[in-house]
């Protein structure tokens, strides 16, 4: 470990939340893992076993460094007592802007003066969210993608007013913990999604109007494109919910009617159907 942040707090301990603790632990980082609910913490620490078991099976790590792993991540359900001597503090909540904004300020009130605040956020305002606080000039992007300890890239995101060093540290602090990080700026969807989600937007759309079956969209993608997961599947895998929402900033971000939400989105997640998380998208899961 290099990077002078060395005590880490991750808010939230769902899908990603836990992913990030995972990464960071592994890394030899101090990782205090926050969220409202206690059976949340429970759950996300027998998650973080699990996929270290996992990584044991195929030899990546040993049983020993399982524990060790485990030994630095601890669990909070008070912000104001997790936040204390922390470094960096990395959110991770539902995708959701006016819950962000009420984290971020209840984390400049209650993490050290001179912490790093980081977003997950995958499409939200960078800018904004600092706007909230009082140390604009340390609040960044640090945009992971799920599965975190399997997937490389790491998208460093700069508002308005991040600091160029906070920009640095946070690019080699990412490379510190294996991954690959790109850096971006403040835009709706910033690169990752601003080209994704069209693409997946368009894909229901195409199965909207009828052209194609769910099943022959994917296969035309996998095959014809060389994509690993077809753009429907992958839509179900983030959550139809999550996709929605995205789509929603860059329509809203750019005020593009090019970027509106199909219908058949909105639909089903109006149905409740989000995919993956609840087994019923474009596809059915057990």
């Amino acid at each position: 470990m290099i990077s002078k942040y060395q005590k880490v707090a991750v808010i939230g301990a769902g899908t990603m939340g836990n992913g990030i603790a995972h990464v960071f632990a592994m890394n030899g980082y101090d990782v205090n893992l926050i969220d409202i609910s206690a059976p949340a913490l429970e759950k996300s620490l027998a998650k973080i076993a699990k996929n270290l078991d996992r990584m044991i099976r195929k030899e990546k790590i040993t049983e020993v460094d399982k524990t060790a792993s485990l030994a630095r991540v601890t669990t909070f359900t008070s912000m104001e007592e997790g936040l204390k001597g922390r470094d960096l503090v990395v959110e991770a909540a539902t995708e959701n802007i006016e819950l962000k904004k009420k984290i971020f300020q209840q984390m400049d009130a209650a993490a050290p003066e001179g912490a790093i605040l980081a977003s997950n956020t995958s499409s939200i305002s960078i800018t904004k969210l600092a706007a909230v606080t009082k140390r604009a000039s340390k609040v960044i992007g640090m945009h992971f993608f799920n599965p975190v300890p399997v997937m490389k890239l790491v998208e460093v995101i700069n508002g308005y007013d991040t600091d160029a060093s906070v920009t640095a540290d946070i690019m080699e602090l990412s490379k510190d913990l294996g991954k690959v990080p790109t850096e971006a700026n403040d835009f709706p969807g910033f690169v990752s999604n601003r080209v994704l989600m069209p693409m997946i937007n368009e894909a229901i759309y195409t199965l909207y109007e009828g052209v194609a079956t769910a099943e022959a969209i994917d296969t035309v993608m996998k095959l014809g494109m060389a994509h690993p997961m077809g753009p429907l599947r992958l839509a179900d895998f983030i959550g139809l919910d999550v996709c929605l929402a995205i789509m929603e900033v860059l329509y809203n971000g750019f005020g593009n009617p090019k970027y509106a939400p199909c219908p058949l989105l909105r639909q089903m997640v109006d149905a409740g159907h989000l995919g993956d998380k609840n087994g019923k998208g474009f596809f059915e899961y057990n």
